[in-house]
């Protein structure tokens, strides 16, 4: 990565929030002048499939050489950016309870499909935490069980339906969101876990959705003594280098859960927040909160370390490196990248995917 080129590349490694239904026009200043790696839909971006499909669209024209991910968290259940008349999928724990692995993979098929047709590229799906603690705020039935073996299983399913329908899937929240009595949006939660019991139960679905191909892993904003005694998962390269990259053989993207959240930022602003992350070992950095002079400054924070040496030019090049080489994958090219997709009407909230939501309700 040349110095000049430093502007250009490390916004690769960002995915940025926004406000509104179009494209702001302060987006589209910081992403043409970074090379935004990717943007995060919300609820507050959705309000009809048409008018996403056009979205998706502008967006990733924006930078035509080097397309945006358009991503969402879109799980079932109550984490669901995209509602009717998307088909409304019940919440995960429903395929745990069902156990079958064929419905797993139906119903990850027609998510994918229906996020697809609108031109979504990204899922932060599925949750393969195991859920060893009933009381969860931030779990509960967004996990699909309490078994670490039924979650490696059915999640690795789920993965593999989602990602040979072309969309990128995203493995979280590691090292293990399950047992934590505290929500990472509103405080850091405390697991107290040794290494061999992380290894033997929460790494399980992990080493799973890793054999399947999984795009993406997303970290956590948890502390783990036993692993960083100080740092939060999120930020610290013994959790996201040391445990996720070499120990777990994982070579696709790491990515963090969002740096506005008050697990990470009541201790560290997101600009700061993104540097670290970055030195961790992370290939991209959420920053979903509509601020644009906060996602500057985080862009502007990257660039510097870059700068001064805190961000080694080789680790930086090989997390551009797996955007490119996993956006040629799972971003249309060609013929397909030119206009907007219409058969939306064809595939969203279809008699078929609510023939499969159906069936999950009898579990649910």
């Amino acid at each position: 990565m040349s110095p000049s080129g430093l502007r250009r590349d490390i916004g690769q490694l960002a995915f940025l929030g926004f406000a509104g239904c179009t494209v702001p026009a302060e987006l589209r200043s910081l992403v043409r002048a970074f090379n935004v790696g990717g943007v995060v839909l919300f609820k507050r971006n959705v309000e009809s499939p048409g008018q996403v499909a056009e979205l998706s669209f502008e967006l990733t024209r924006l930078l035509p050489d080097t397309p945006l991910w358009v991503a969402v968290d879109q799980e079932g259940g109550r984490v669901a950016r995209m509602r009717a008349p998307f088909t409304e999928w019940p919440a995960l724990a429903a395929i745990g309870r069902s156990d079958n692995d064929d419905l797993a993979r139906a119903f990850a098929g027609a998510l994918a499909r229906e996020m697809r047709a609108v031109g979504v590229t990204f899922d932060f799906a599925p949750v393969v935490d195991v859920l060893t603690r009933d009381d969860n705020p931030a779990i509960g039935d967004r996990a699909i069980a309490s078994s670490p073996a039924a979650v490696a299983r059915l999640g690795a399913a789920m993965i593999s339906a989602m990602q040979a329908e072309g969309i990128a899937a995203c493995a979280k929240h590691f090292p293990g969101h399950g047992d934590t009595s505290v929500d990472s949006h509103h405080a850091l939660p405390l697991v107290e876990h040794p290494p061999d019991r992380l290894s033997a139960v929460e790494y399980v679905p992990f080493r799973a959705a890793i054999a399947a191909g999984v795009a993406g892993v997303m970290v956590a904003h948890l502390l783990v003594p036993s692993l960083d005694e100080t740092l939060p998962a999120s930020l610290s390269r013994r959790v996201v280098t040391e445990e996720l990259r070499k120990g777990l053989a994982f070579d696709n993207l790491i990515l963090t859960d969002d740096l506005g959240m008050k697990g990470c930022a009541d201790r560290f602003p997101p600009p700061a927040a993104a540097v670290k992350a970055v030195a961790a070992g992370h290939d991209g950095v959420l920053l979903c909160d509509p601020n644009y002079e906060v996602q500057h400054a985080a862009l502007e924070a990257l660039v510097h370390a870059l700068e001064d040496g805190t961000l080694p030019h080789v680790q930086a090049q090989a997390s551009v490196d797996r955007h490119v080489r996993l956006k040629g994958r799972f971003i249309p090219s060609g013929e397909a990248a030119r206009r907007p997709r219409t058969d939306w009407p064809h595939v969203v909230g279809c008699e078929a995917h609510q023939a499969i939501a159906a069936e999950m309700r009898r579990f649910a």
